[in-house]
């Protein structure tokens, strides 16, 4: 099934391609990829990878981002302006100064470790991968781990065994 984005993103590149008074198979084999293919993309059908979207923005002699941009998309991997999540951890009157830092940093050592935020993190880096405080990885290209740190483990541990963290 279409999805909006999907055929928002091929009505462009169709738009794009007939502007370039080229057929559907010459651009498929300008850009390497098949004429059914070709055809799905534009007809919102199929969602094309960031590789075959770089290699149809190559041959229209634009760019991958314009494209995003003219069919009302933002780039994968690109934020959003102020992350809901963080005005809501920001916002709440229940947390304490110390709770919505650690909040903080824990939600942007998830977004760092997922697939999107070290696509965009290794593009502002330079290709290195930045962990949690916004450091980025060593030679080694190690990231900040998502799963809590064997003393916060511990501590959580103790604190159960005392009975003074929260039960789940």
């Amino acid at each position: 099934m279409a999805s909006h984005s999907s055929a928002a993103l091929g009505e462009i590149i169709r738009q794009q391609r007939e502007l370039a008074e080229l057929s559907m198979r010459q651009f498929a084999e300008a850009v390497g990829i098949s004429n059914p293919y070709l055809s799905q993309i534009e007809r919102g059908l199929r969602a094309p990878s960031e590789q075959v979207l770089e290699g149809i923005a190559r041959a229209l002699r634009t760019s991958a981002d314009v494209l995003y941009e003219r069919a009302g998309l933002r780039p994968p991997g690109e934020r959003a302006e102020g992350s809901a999540v963080l005005e809501a951890i920001a916002a709440d009157p229940l947390l304490s100064a110390r709770q919505r830092s650690a909040l903080r940093e824990v939600y942007e050592a998830f977004i760092a470790t997922s697939p999107q935020g070290r696509a965009a993190g290794a593009a502002r880096s330079g290709g290195r991968t930045a962990g949690a405080g916004g450091r980025a990885a060593g030679a080694g290209g190690r990231t900040a781990s998502a799963e809590p740190s064997r003393a916060a483990r511990r501590g959580a541990k103790a604190a159960r065994a005392r009975g003074t963290g929260a039960r789940t």
